[in-house]
């Protein structure tokens, strides 16, 4: 049986704690794709030593957050995160965001920078071109029938979507609203590097991004640049899950040999 949710330190509406480990010395703080759910990472805590904490960013608008208002922007995302954010970042932490995840996470690490507050030790954008790359797009004015078969398509939405008009009614508005946010989303003409690691992860086979496109991530590091990829497409992460966790949990103990990280089994 999954463990229930448990809200953060914060007591707030937007983060999710799985597994809550009173213990924890570090965090990985993850935020999830457009149409995307907290629940997404729950299996993820399976992979996880006592030492470290997942922490599940929960948009308004989905599970038990249905009847809050969906956001409109990614100023607006942004802004009600970092203002949620200070009991969540009060030890050591990463920060993975999953395609429009990881251009919200990349926004975030810049708010906190220019807010002066504490900074992850790593930025890991998954499945997201860099802000150079950003094509928008127009699938938020698609019919529900096409915005679905995108979804399916891509691979992280069940296909029974396509086949309940109840559960079509229930996650449609938040998928368009999610896709409205990212597409119309400008990301400013400079944003200046990063002052920590930076690691990117691809699907090889995704057809949404090529690996040079991944790798100009670097160009928003001002210290580490990794570019890594993994077998399959752009929801590579759902089949690689435990090779994906392995690698931010060794990462991680790169750079704080005092947290102690060793390999766990569901």
């Amino acid at each position: 049986m999954n463990p229930r949710p448990v809200k953060s330190l914060a007591n707030s509406p937007w983060f999710r704690m799985y597994r809550p480990q009173p213990g924890a010395t570090a965090r990985i703080v993850c935020l999830p794709h457009a149409g995307g759910s907290a629940s997404f990472f729950r299996g993820w805590v399976d992979y996880f030593p006592p030492t470290m904490e997942l922490v599940a960013v929960q948009y308004p608008g989905r599970e038990e957050r249905i009847n809050d208002a969906p956001v409109g922007s990614m100023p607006a995302l942004v802004d009600a995160l970092i203002n949620e954010i200070s009991p969540i970042i009060d030890r050591p932490y990463l920060l993975f965001g999953h395609s429009m995840g990881a251009a919200v996470a990349h926004e975030l690490c810049l708010a906190l920078m220019q807010r002066g507050l504490r900074l992850p030790l790593r930025l890991v954008v998954s499945a997201r071109e860099p802000p150079i790359h950003h094509k928008g797009g127009r699938w938020h004015h698609a019919t529900d029938a096409a915005l679905c078969e995108e979804m399916v398509r891509l691979g992280g939405t069940p296909s029974v979507l396509l086949q309940s008009d109840e559960l079509r009614s229930l996650m449609l508005p938040v998928i368009r609203n999610d896709y409205r946010l990212i597409e119309t989303y400008r990301p400013p003409q400079y944003q200046p590097p990063l002052p920590i690691p930076l690691s990117a992860f691809i699907g090889r086979e995704d057809g949404e991004l090529t690996s040079k496109q991944a790798a100009d991530w670097a160009l928003f590091a001002a210290e580490v640049f990794e570019l890594k990829s993994f077998p399959g497409g752009h929801f590579y992460l759902m089949e690689q899950r435990a090779a994906v966790v392995a690698d931010l949990l060794h990462s991680f103990q790169a750079q704080t040999p005092c947290v102690s990280i060793w390999p766990s089994t569901p």
